[in-house]
């Protein structure tokens, strides 16, 4: 049996209160909310159910919206792909926000569209915010780990944003081992590196991903640079026999059509 969507293991009990009632869309809990946002990225705890009732309410209350806020339940989310629960929190956004402004405006009716597409002056930061996590969220589904890590050091922004966020790396790495380990069973070990965003280069480059492959994922590392995936039931590969049983008289319609004459 599954876990249901709006369960948190650590959810505090006023919280699930407020979710299970009808203070859910009252404006007055958003500052709530707001504060169990934070609380979850110093905690590395995480309430999907929780945070997208906070967006809700900056929906309803467009006027209540914080940057902080919002971009931080991003962050969070990234750091339980490949679930959807980023997209789930991109759907909740205003269209402004997500829709990147254009670039150029040739005719008149190209600067009227512009005019009324371009987000709010108070609004363009948290619309590049979004575009940048967007794109690290495409990364991630795209399996592209290692130019994940290279957008992710490439920019001063995206350090502002994982602030907030408590071992963001490391939360992206077991996701990212985790997704390894159900496809793989081996892996170079420099590839392996790329994929977590481990540098080999210089003295005692490689003592850190090896600490990380033993310690935290269990596999093991052979001299010949090569890592090994133990098996489980994703990566285990298996064969599959389909077998059907059809009995002659589940034929006898198609057979007796075979032999009548067209109308």
């Amino acid at each position: 049996m599954g876990v249901s969507f709006d369960y948190a293991p650590d959810r505090p009990e006023h919280i699930d209160a407020i979710l299970n009632g009808l203070d859910r869309y009252n404006p007055e809990t958003t500052t709530i909310f707001q504060d169990y946002v934070a609380q979850q990225c110093e905690d590395r705890t995480y309430d999907c159910y929780a945070n997208l009732a906070l967006l809700k309410l900056y929906q309803f209350n467009p006027h209540l919206t914080r940057d902080e806020p919002v971009t931080n339940i991003l962050v969070k989310a990234l750091t339980v792909f490949p679930s959807p629960d980023f997209s789930l929190a991109c759907h909740l956004l205003p269209p402004h926000i997500l829709s990147p402004a254009p670039a150029t405006a040739s005719s008149s009716s190209a600067s009227t569209f512009a005019a009324n597409s371009n987000p709010p002056p108070g609004d363009a930061p948290l619309s590049e915010a979004v575009q940048k996590l967007s794109l690290l969220n495409t990364l991630l589904c795209a399996a592209r780990y290692q130019e994940f890590w290279r957008t992710l050091d490439g920019d001063d922004l995206y350090a502002d944003l994982i602030a907030d966020v408590s071992g963001f790396e490391e939360l992206m790495r077991v996701r990212i081992a985790v997704t390894v380990g159900q496809s793989c069973r081996e892996v170079e070990r420099g590839v392996l590196a790329g994929w977590l965003g481990f540098s080999l280069q210089g003295p005692g480059g490689g003592e850190a991903l090896e600490r990380f492959v033993r310690g935290v994922c269990g596999w093991g590392v052979e001299e010949g640079g090569v890592v090994r995936v133990p098996v489980n039931k994703e990566n285990e590969a298996k064969g599959s026999v389909v077998r059907e049983e059809v009995r002659f008289d589940q034929f006898s319609r198609v057979i007796r059509r075979a032999y009548e004459q067209p109308a």
